[in-house]
């Protein structure tokens, strides 16, 4: 009975988490979207596709590299520094 009942409060504590993490996500790509969208406007040279790309691979990298050796995604690095790309545009 008492395996039953951590059971379920670790699942609804597990969705509570999930459910966080997506509503606050939501809610940064709600708030950045503008200025990401004068931030594309003002980007003459090119910068910020590069960068994107270059992250991508970076992360794949990291992703191949976390499942080889277990180690857990950082997702919470994004949430915090939605604006970091913006850096190479000053």
């Amino acid at each position: 009975m008492q395996t039953l009942a951590f059971e379920i409060t670790t699942t609804f504590v597990d969705d509570a988490v999930a459910l966080a993490g997506g509503a606050g996500r939501i809610i940064i790509q709600i708030l950045s979207s503008p200025v990401e969208r004068l931030a594309n406007a003002c980007d003459v040279a090119g910068v910020l596709p590069r960068r994107r790309a270059l992250r991508q691979a970076l992360q794949q990298t990291f992703q191949q590299t976390a499942r080889r050796q277990r180690w857990p995604q950082l997702s919470w690095r994004n949430c915090l520094f939605p604006l970091r790309g913006l850096r190479d545009l000053t």
